[in-house]
């Protein structure tokens, strides 16, 4: 419901596009890694992921399911909430590793956060959380890292900037790519698997942004 919702919204924001080192769909049971830049992105993703005939369960803040419709619309999804700094944070792992036991693709945002710039640039992602690693560790399931590049130019900056780019972003529908790489097995420990993960969504965005052509993926590549 949710990958259809953001199917229905997205075109009339920006124009999407999406391409795959593989050609097509990640296998099911995958956990694909994606870059978190805007509120605009997972929307973005969703809609990138549903063309390819892909409906993630999502890994998300657990505040999102207090928000009104859209907690309706990730309860319904079967979709986990994540309490972050709380002993229920290794829960959603556990959950997240099932649904990949299940052949589900989970979706899940390697920095945890929105970037602290109040720009609409792109630019490399930042620190990666641990849990991407832990889940592939502990599940065995491969990597596909996702690189998104334009959703800042739908919304990012400060709560005026952002409600002023949703509402201008249907007359000015900037470009928006998103770029599945190939899968990859995470080396042992935490901390490799972390850097791993990180280098390849790395890769990901760079090529799309290089699809937007935004000066940040050539500086990003020196």
């Amino acid at each position: 419901m949710l990958s259809s919702v953001a199917a229905a919204v997205i075109p009339c924001l920006g124009r999407l596009t999406v391409t795959s080192d593989d050609g097509g769909a990640p296998a099911p049971g995958s956990i694909i890694v994606a870059n978190h830049t805007s509120l605009a992105d997972p929307g973005v993703v969703l809609a990138a992921l549903l063309r390819l005939d892909v409906e993630p369960v999502v890994l998300a803040t657990a505040g999102l399911w207090r928000v009104p419709v859209l907690g309706r619309l990730l309860e319904r999804g079967g979709h986990v909430p994540v309490h972050r700094a709380t002993q229920r944070a290794a829960d959603a792992l556990g959950t997240a590793a099932a649904a990949i036991g299940a052949g589900r693709h989970v979706l899940i945002y390697g920095e945890g956060r929105l970037p602290l710039r109040t720009d609409a640039a792109e630019a490399p992602p930042e620190n990666f959380r641990s849990g991407i690693a832990r889940l592939a560790h502990a599940s065995g399931a491969p990597v596909v890292p996702l690189g998104q590049a334009g959703a800042r130019r739908v919304t990012s900056g400060s709560g005026a900037k952002q409600i002023a780019g949703f509402l201008t972003a249907p007359a000015r529908r900037p470009r928006l790519h998103v770029h599945l790489g190939s899968p990859v097995h995470l080396p042992p420990g935490v901390e490799a698997a972390t850097v791993a993960a990180r280098e390849a969504v790395t890769t990901a965005w760079r090529t799309a942004a290089r699809h937007l052509g935004e000066p940040a993926a050539a500086l990003a590549a020196r």
